[in-house]
């Protein structure tokens, strides 16, 4: 690792509007905004989607969207109305967004983020740099010229979404079951301090956009997500802007939940968000609706974890369709899983414990005014 010598912070990260305040803007502006449900902090009310259901305790409840989905009238209805927030399954990553080195196409996104604003909705960013789907020029790049390609990469995408994402995968899926680094081509050539040197770059480019950590098998105390715990804690310790970490949930009726709760509380306790990210349960039935009714429970019995977002809802579209892990079935029936996430979110209504969009805590901001040398170099 390198120094962690601080040095003074030249640019504090600013505050983040709260999804709240973001989406009752819209609403005041007059755009479209269809099945949010906007309750105050005392509210009693049974609402009737998830995105209000989840509102109603200062979180979001999102979904996984393509545009190429778009032409099934009764698959909009669904994601116009129950959900508010969305992420793109593969339109803003690498080798959308870049194909050819310095040639950009940000249609995909663009048609995301102009579909979500119409309906009061967020936008979560979904990645900036991952091992897979890279582009195939970028198998061609070695040390330096990677590095550079990558931060170019981070600083044209954030920052033609800037001000449009209320959360940006940073980096997806850099560790190994055992808690070590991934040996990906993004490691080998570039060492320890290209994750940093990512987040660095995602803050400079778009410094209102929280900054998370995202992987699978994050869903307990384990030595993946020890792993990942060591690092963000010490990237708190020297500065390193980083907001949240991803905890993807990709889950069947077996997985076990039993230190679930417990490792949301312990990244939360660090003083980062924990976003829900992908979400989806292999089963069907009762058993697979306690697995989502536990995430749930879990999700919004933890301050700062700022909401849900399942991979699709529909099993009709589901990468996994053969496992029907989604709450809607193939036919856009409702499934107990449905009716199990609606009646966790709305047991906590009126709670108000959701950190959301909000700025970071007092532990993270007094981290936030320091810096690691590599900080300052970038900065």
């Amino acid at each position: 690792m390198i120094s962690s010598t601080s040095v003074p912070r030249s640019r504090r990260r600013r505050a983040r509007r709260p999804l709240r305040a973001a989406v009752a803007t819209v609403a005041t502006a007059g755009l479209a905004v269809t099945g949010i449900v906007m309750f105050s902090t005392t509210a009693t009310a049974q609402a009737d989607t998830l995105g209000a259901a989840a509102e109603q305790s200062g979180r979001y409840f999102g979904t996984a969207t393509e545009a190429g989905y778009w032409g099934d009238s009764q698959y909009t209805s669904i994601l116009d109305s129950e959900f508010s927030s969305l992420v793109a399954e593969n339109g803003m990553k690498w080798d959308a967004t870049e194909p050819n080195p310095g040639e950009f196409n940000f249609d995909g996104g663009d048609q995301l983020v102009e579909r979500a604003q119409a309906n009061g909705q967020a936008v979560r960013g979904h990645t900036l740099v991952w091992h897979a789907q890279q582009p195939g020029w970028t198998a061609g790049l070695y040390g330096d010229d990677l590095r550079n390609a990558m931060i170019n990469h981070i600083t044209e995408t954030a920052g033609h979404f800037a001000g449009q994402i209320s959360s940006w995968d940073v980096v997806n899926e850099a560790f190994e079951e055992d808690g070590s680094r991934r040996q990906s081509n993004l490691q080998i050539e570039m060492g320890d301090t290209w994750i940093e040197e990512a987040f660095v770059a995602a803050d400079a480019a778009d410094p209102d956009a929280k900054l998370c950590y995202n992987d699978y098998n994050l869903d307990g105390i384990n030595a993946k997500s020890d792993g990942v715990y060591a690092m963000v804690e010490d990237f708190l310790a020297r500065g390193v802007p980083i907001d949240c970490v991803g905890i993807q949930s990709h889950l069947s009726t077996e997985s076990d939940l039993s230190t679930y709760q417990a490792n949301l509380q312990r990244f939360s306790d660090l003083g980062v968000d924990v976003h829900i990210t992908e979400l989806d349960v292999g089963g069907s039935g009762t058993a697979q609706a306690d697995v989502y009714r536990t995430v749930t429970e879990a999700c919004v019995a933890v301050e700062r974890c700022a909401g849900i977002t399942t991979w699709g809802f529909t099993d009709a579209y589901s990468w996994r369709g053969d496992e029907t892990p989604l709450p809607w079935d193939a036919n856009y029936q409702k499934k107990e899983a449905y009716t199990a996430i609606l009646d966790a979110l709305n047991a906590a209504a009126g709670s108000n414990t959701g950190q959301g969009s909000e700025p970071a805590t007092a532990a993270y901001e007094q981290t936030a005014r320091r810096e690691s040398p590599l900080v300052a170099q970038l900065a």
